[in-house]
């Protein structure tokens, strides 16, 4: 401190002689040497004190040019001395004293008076040309930098120096002028500047900046000197440009050489390291920062918080921010946009709310990011409140802000005021087309979306990869295939249609409309598959119950470079439970624990229905026991595996313990517990839960009804179940007639079985199942010419029961068998093989059961 004081008292002292010195020149006695002619110089001789008396005057001016302003004005005092200047006539002949005069102008940003300078000078030297390019380029002036290098060029015969060069670059790359660039580079070459650092670095921005990256690495590469700014550049290109590997590998050979990284390149691999989520790499950057005691300033704190938030560290990045002193607007919104992007949408409010207690005002980037908290939480009025901010705050004509109202207001089933949001918007443009698009396909309006999709083309905007996905998404819930056709048309035409996301889009849509030949092909063309396509093809071979394909495309995936997740593995296993396969279940559930993602709900979920097809209720219950993590999805499981094997005290104790953790159940839920109630015979016990769904706000549906139907069938009240569905506050479906049809069939009622038959096949007429039940009651009571005449009615309604299908696993391959079919390649041996059975069955008095046989049929 004692010797800043010191250092300011000198400067201070030197300033007061200086500026003493300049009130004492007498101006009007003082010789202008610029009036005098060579002749004059001739015959009176050298005057040798005089042009020493003018150069200490123009050291002096100069030295208070150079030096800081004292306590005045500081556009007054500069302004003072320049008239002292034109008034000694120092503006004639001294480029020195000018081009430091013209330097200061621009330090402090006095354009104009540079500029009146500028133009006032007689005399111009490289270093004043250049003074004015750097001031132009330094403040934002492209354009007008370039003009005055063209004009450089045509009236200087000096060749540019490295500064201007530099300068020129970084001008055309705020322009984005590329055969201007390309021009100036030829210049560089010429002028034999290529190893200049400085102008090396600018061509390197000005490539990376406009995706030539691997022209700038050329460069690069060919500097012989490089600063931290020239390393900088390059890996700042490799994060833009996504080349997250290189920008990293850079980092490396940087640390290796003798520059030390400062906090901007710091900054760009942090970047680079979000990119690739590459959690080790930046946590050795981060302890490489704390170790080397680099400048940990705001920004870099808020560069290392998002890097942790987009690792979905979530805890980590929530440390730093509450440790960070000296929060900014960007600390906040980087906070609330890492909750929002890994879901903790409540964080994000909560942090919003606290952010505008404390006096900050969040930029259109935090409203944005809110707003998106707001429509996954489905959180209307608070949605409101942030649209009623950013009118308050100006923003509300940001483009980002509008889009993320219209996303915010679609999410919230509030398509009205979607719609107002987006008609006011005075250029619309591809996202906001987006958002209303998606906003309408949530909600099954087919016709609002396409009317908008149509003017969205007629308006000459043309859709891209989001658009496409929001109606094959339409399409896919609607079922509908001709839409669907249409839309991969014009996804081929517009030349998205090898794109990971729409070929996912493409394989669930054609896989839900039963045209898995068709996913397949898709999956076939995509060329660079990401997981996601695979498990969209392994999701649509499962829905389809396609196993057999959906476990030999396992095999396929296992050959390739990518590695399944949690999604990859609820699909196989779900295969593998359709097919009872429990070895396979089992090599499955090892995988998963070898890879760490047995305490996923959707693969705890899956694990516990393999295990529950396969007869292992034990390891079913193992499955879900080890689970950490249990969403009411896993909890239903558990309640529909004990129902479904008859263990009704378990399924219900299990659902008692779903209420005392504090689970809210659903309506699946419900299914299971009813299930368990009516598989035992609890007939009060049923009725309980059934009338207890309203506390849960749940409203009974078509098959909590079945259940309570068949419920009471199980327990004989046969006239009492027919007396229920009369009840219902709903039309029965043939769910519900096919409960109180089998039901009729156990105990043997045929005249009210004939009717819940007639109302089942009335109200789905194309079902077998109702047909086959009414054909067993017949067939029960030796009623066979009835049995002949529901076996006619279901050929003249053109009603085909639904085959017989069995499979069994030999040797690692999967044998299907269905009824009355020969496709398998030993039918013929084993056709042979099974009738010697029957025969050596028959020799032991075996007689077979004609009902049985129906029922098998």
């Amino acid at each position: 401190m004692q010797l800043v004081s010191m250092m300011r008292s000198q400067h201070r002292v030197l300033l007061g002689t200086q500026l003493k010195f300049l009130n004492k020149i007498n101006v009007s006695q003082t010789l202008h040497f610029s009036a005098l002619s060579p002749h004059f110089l001739q015959s009176h001789g050298p005057y040798i004190l005089p042009i020493l008396e003018q150069r200490k005057i123009g050291r002096e001016l100069a030295n208070l040019v150079q030096l800081p302003c004292p306590n005045i004005p500081i556009p007054y005092y500069y302004k003072k001395i320049h008239a002292h200047i034109v008034v000694l006539g120092f503006h004639q002949h001294d480029i020195f004293l000018m081009n430091t005069l013209l330097h200061k102008y621009s330090k402090l940003n006095l354009i104009n008076d540079a500029q009146k300078l500028f133009d006032t000078m007689p005399h111009r030297n490289l270093v004043t040309w250049s003074s004015m390019v750097s001031m132009y380029t330094q403040h934002g002036y492209s354009v007008e930098a370039l003009v005055l290098f063209c004009l450089f060029r045509r009236t200087c015969s000096e060749i540019p120096n490295e500064y201007i060069l530099a300068s020129v670059i970084t001008a055309c790359t705020r322009l984005g002028s590329l055969s201007q660039a390309l021009q100036v580079h030829g210049l560089v070459v010429k002028g034999g500047f290529v190893q200049d650092v400085y102008v090396g670095t600018s061509l390197i921005d000005f490539y990376a900046k406009h995706g030539c990256i691997d022209e700038a690495r050329l460069l690069f590469d060919g500097l012989e000197v490089k600063t931290t700014v020239t390393w900088t550049t390059m890996i700042a290109g490799y994060s833009k440009e996504g080349r997250s590997e290189a920008s990293l590998e850079l980092f490396n050979q940087m640390r290796e050489g003798d520059v030390c990284p400062d906090r901007y390149v710091i900054s760009s691999v942090l970047s680079a390291c979000s990119m690739l989520e590459f959690l080790e790499g930046g946590k050795q950057i981060h302890g490489y920062v704390l170790r080397r005691g680099i400048d940990m300033d705001v920004s870099l704190v808020n560069g290392i918080i998002d890097f942790y938030l987009k690792c979905h560290k979530m805890k980590t990045g929530r440390k730093l921010f509450d440790r960070l002193v000296d929060k900014n607007v960007v600390s906040w919104t980087t906070m609330i946009a890492g909750c929002m992007q890994n879901s903790f949408h409540w964080d994000a409010m909560d942090l919003f709310i606290e952010m505008a207690r404390m006096s900050w005002k969040p930029d259109a980037f935090g409203c944005t990011s809110i707003l998106n908290s707001c429509g996954s939480l489905q959180t209307l009025e608070k949605g409101r409140q942030v649209h009623a901010y950013t009118i308050k705050a100006n923003i509300d004509n940001d483009d980002f802000v509008k889009n993320g109202l219209i996303d915010m207001y679609a999410k919230c089933d509030s398509l009205t005021d979607a719609r107002k949001v987006f008609d006011l918007m005075a250029a619309i443009n591809a996202v906001s087309y987006n958002a209303m698009i998606e906003g309408y396909s949530r909600q099954d309006k087919l016709y609002e979306a396409l009317d908008l999709f149509r003017e969205m083309r007629l308006s000459l905007l043309p859709p891209n990869l989001l658009t496409f996905i929001s109606l094959l998404g339409l399409s896919a819930s609607l079922f509908h295939l001709e839409l669907s056709n249409q839309i991969h048309g014009l996804i081929i035409k517009y030349g998205v249609s090898l794109d990971n996301f729409a070929g996912s889009a493409l394989i669930d849509v054609y896989s839900k409309c039963s045209c898995v030949g068709d996913a397949r092909l898709v999956f076939e063309e995509i060329y660079d598959k990401d997981i996601v396509v695979w498990n969209a093809m392994f999701s649509g071979y499962t829905q389809k119950l396609e196993n057999e394909e959906s476990l030999k495309l396992y095999k396929d995936l296992q050959m390739s470079r990518l590695k399944p997740n949690e999604f990859t593995f609820a699909a196989v296993i779900t295969a593998a439970s359709n097919t009872v396969s429990l070895r396979l279940g089992q090599q499955f559930h090892n995988q998963v624990k070898k890879m760490g993602l047995d305490d996923d709900p959707f693969v705890t979920n899956a694990l516990v229905d393999m295990y529950a097809k396969c007869g292992s209720i034990d390891e079913a219950n193992k499955a879900f026991s080890s689970a950490n993590r249990r969403d009411i999805a896993c909890w239903n499981s558990m309640i529909s595996t004990y129902a479904q094997h008859g263990e009704a005290a378990k399924a219900l104790e299990v659902f008692e313990n779903v209420i005392m953790e504090g689970v809210k159940p659903n309506d699946v839920t419900f299914v299971g517990v009813l299930s368990a109630c009516s598989h035992a015979g609890l007939l009060d016990l049923g009725f309980h839960h059934f009338e207890s769904m309203s506390r849960f706000g749940i409203e009974p549906g078509m098959e909590h009804y079945a259940c309570m139907v068949s419920l009471l069938g199980r327990a004989g009240r046969i006239y009492e179940a027919k007396e229920f569905i009369d009840k219902m506050p709903i039309k029965p479906a043939a769910v519900v007639w096919r409960s109180l049809l089998s039901a009729c069939r156990l105990s043997g009622h045929v005249e009210l079985g004939v009717y819940a038959a007639e109302m089942a096949i009335s109200c789905d007429p194309t079902d077998s199942g109702s047909y086959i039940l009414l054909s067993n009651i017949f067939a029960s009571k030796g009623m066979w010419e009835n049995v002949k005449k529901v076996r006619e009615k279901m050929d003249m309604s053109g009603v085909v029961k639904e085959p017989g299908c069995s499979w069994i696993e030999v040797n690692n391959e999967v044998h299907r068998f269905i009824a009355r079919d020969t496709a398998h390649r030993d039918s013929t041996l084993i056709s042979l093989v099974l009738d010697n059975l029957i025969l050596q069955i028959k020799g032991f008095g075996y007689a077979a059961n004609s009902v049985a046989f129906l029922l098998l049929d």
